[in-house]
């Protein structure tokens, strides 16, 4: 048996030589096996899998897989390829900077800077100029916000390329990420291309997209840089521990209760990555929830008489209403405690409802 000291010695040099940095101080964010180190947070199982040393999305669902913890300073660097559906068709995706830990209200995507992965694709204004480019555009999303180093057109929060560099569908292109003080350049191929400066947050998770078609990541490292301490205000939202109970493709997870005298014909679907309500059936979880915690985004029809959505958690029905301000036909987001149960949550059926992010955790 060997003494406790050597023992906590062997382990705690096993862990040193697990992350060692190379000659350039850049550690793996990616073991070429499997997904440790990362989260899917809002699609299917199926969307993010790992083969042949390499990150692929199929792009169906729009979502995001994103790192297990956050970064601030740093410089990252990795490979994309586009596999289009057919020649010519556009290949889009992206790498999130600082970005939160689920999605912003009524998207699959996320508040921060996104580093554009883009293949086959311009936008030009009315007056014939490029508003969007496939050549490594950097701009804010989802209630982030950043200054391009060059104006934009049409006075976009986005920093359109200096020069192009990327290669096209079914090639390789490499991206270098520097991100430090809330300011971030994107060197394509080699040549920097773009920046973007006092970005918020500027502390946060890092991810990649899912949105439409097939990209393959590889050869994923990042490089720490010492932390310039952001203000509260300037960090993203701390994971707490929720999980997706929809993945954007099916109804997994779920199944109806139809309550008697009802018609047992099922009548929600899955739309555009939305849950979308059209009959009489109550729409529940297989799993069983204690106390818990429930979000979740939720439409309803602009010209709906009652603008609102009932929900059961921990056995308790709960009216959920339009926020102050608040309108039908936007979306918006509902926070909802169970205290009790176990009890599955379930979503009453409305003309026109729609649901989307839906999360949920167990509370102690």
């Amino acid at each position: 048996m060997r003494p406790l000291s050597l023992l906590v010695l062997l382990a705690v040099g096993t862990t040193v030589l697990a992350a060692d940095p190379d000659k350039d101080g850049f550690v793996p964010m990616f073991n070429g096996k499997d997904l440790s180190g990362w989260v899917n947070v809002n699609t299917h199982p199926g969307t993010f899998f790992v083969k042949d040393g390499m990150i692929i999305t199929t792009g169906k669902p729009t979502g995001y897989l994103r790192t297990d913890k956050q970064y601030e300073n740093f410089v990252a660097e990795f490979d994309w390829m586009h596999i289009p559906p057919k020649p010519g068709a556009v290949g889009n995706s992206g790498f999130f900077v600082w970005a939160d830990p689920i999605p912003a209200v009524g998207t699959g995507y996320t508040r921060g800077i996104e580093v554009q992965v883009l293949v086959n694709l311009t936008y030009k204004n009315k007056k014939g100029e490029i508003t969007a480019t496939s050549q490594g555009d950097l701009f804010s999303i989802w209630g982030a916000t950043c200054v391009p180093d060059r104006p934009h057109p049409d006075g976009w929060a986005r920093c359109l390329p200096k020069e192009d560099h990327c290669k096209g569908e079914n090639e390789w292109n490499h991206y270098r990420v520097e991100a430090k003080d809330g300011r971030i350049t994107l060197a394509v191929n080699g040549h920097e291309v773009s920046g973007v400066s006092k970005c918020n947050p500027w502390k946060g998770y890092l991810a990649l997209e899912s949105e439409g078609s097939e990209c393959r990541f590889k050869n994923l490292k990042i490089k720490e840089l010492p932390t310039s301490n952001p203000k509260p205000q300037e960090v993203a939202d701390e994971d707490k521990g929720f999980k997706s109970l929809f993945d954007g493709l099916d109804l997994d997870g779920w199944e109806y209760y139809v309550p008697p005298g009802y018609s047992s014909d099922p009548k929600w679907q899955v739309r555009g990555e939305h849950l979308i309500a059209d009959g009489t059936n109550y729409l529940t979880t297989k799993k069983t929830f204690g106390k818990c915690e429930l979000v979740f985004d939720w439409k309803v029809p602009a010209k709906t008489a009652e603008p609102k959505v009932v929900v059961s958690v921990g056995g308790k029905m709960h009216d959920v209403t339009l926020p102050e301000g608040g309108k039908a036909g936007g979306w918006h987001r509902a926070t909802l405690k169970g205290e009790t149960g176990p009890a599955p949550i379930q979503f009453l059926p409305a003309n026109g409802l729609g649901i989307m992010n839906v999360f949920a955790r167990e509370l102690k």
